[in-house]
């Protein structure tokens, strides 16, 4: 076998965020370095204690979690408590974390290890705003050629926004935060709404893994009930769109996506477009393509490959 790939999760759980990380403990092929939590979904304080949840329910207790940036980098924080629930993963009644915190912040986490490990082997996965991301780029500018790659959810395009009409929620947060990083000339795989909208979690994908009559199982399938409502109440559909584990199944099976590359912009001056990325999908311009935009997914086989990697836990 292969030698895993070491990747940073960078998390804001969030019921979807939840299932990427399990998904990603599940898998032999990733080596995750450690979580590193960001305020997002809901406040800092919840987020790092989510993922040290989460941790425990994949039975990974020694994987290391580090609290990050407590808000954007300019703009006030904006939570979404009206999607995810009071704690960030309302739905199934997981216990206080019992194991630690990591004392370093997640920013000197993220420049040492890029720092310490062989050029070109880390992976960095944002699942939320990029405000961690963009502040270890601003410490240390030399990590930018280190990294594989980014991979990341966040904006969109043809699906324009869910938070406002223009935007994204992982960018509309922090949008100087993703300036930074998509003009950083990193390498960028981008899971827009375009994608995560054609995964949606129907009562029967969500059945799959109540009837697997595990532990994790069960959760998982109490993370997605109460996660779809919301979604399903808005758009009108059998399920929500799980936007987050698409980062983690790219990885696993990159075939399971289709797009292309683009040049990709951030809004950050116009409130009224404020947080939108400005996909140029048809090369109109000649800027840089700075990022692979995700458009299509295989949902079947996104959710057989969620399934199967859930069961082992």
């Amino acid at each position: 076998m292969a030698e895993a790939r070491k990747i940073i999760i960078d998390t804001d759980p969030g019921q979807d965020d939840a299932v990427a990380i399990l998904l990603a403990l599940a898998s032999p092929e990733l080596d995750v370095l450690g979580l590193t939590a960001v305020a997002g979904n809901v406040p800092l304080a919840l987020t790092e204690k989510n993922a040290r949840k989460i941790c425990e329910l994949a039975g990974r207790p020694e994987t290391r979690v580090f609290a990050g940036a407590v808000r954007p980098l300019t703009r006030p924080l904006v939570t979404a408590e009206h999607v995810h629930g009071r704690t960030g993963l309302d739905g199934p009644e997981l216990p206080e974390p019992t194991m630690k915190l990591e004392t370093q912040h997640a920013v000197d986490f993220i420049v040492e290890t890029l720092m310490a490990e062989p050029e070109g082997t880390v992976t960095l996965c944002p699942l939320g705003p990029l405000t961690n991301i963009a502040l270890a780029m601003i410490r240390e500018p030399a990590i930018v050629p280190r990294i594989r790659e980014i991979v990341l959810m966040g904006g969109g395009y043809f699906e324009q926004g869910n938070v406002t009409p223009s935007a994204e929620f992982n960018i509309y947060v922090d949008p100087q935060a993703a300036d930074v990083v998509y003009r950083s000339g990193a390498p960028i795989v981008m899971m827009p709404l375009d994608v995560t909208h054609k995964a949606l979690t129907t009562k029967a994908r969500i059945e799959r893994f109540r009837t697997m009559g595990t532990r994790v199982g069960t959760a998982t399938a109490q993370l997605l009930d109460f996660f779809e409502r919301f979604d399903e109440e808005k758009y009108g559909t059998d399920g929500g769109p799980l936007h987050d584990p698409c980062v983690i199944a790219y990885l696993l099976k990159p075939e399971l996506f289709s797009g292309r590359q683009c040049n990709v912009q951030i809004e950050t001056v116009s409130e009224l477009t404020m947080g939108a990325t400005v996909v140029d999908w048809w090369n109109i311009t000649d800027g840089p393509r700075n990022a692979l935009v995700m458009r299509d997914i295989d949902a079947e086989g996104f959710f057989a490959l969620l399934t199967e990697r859930i069961a082992r836990l």
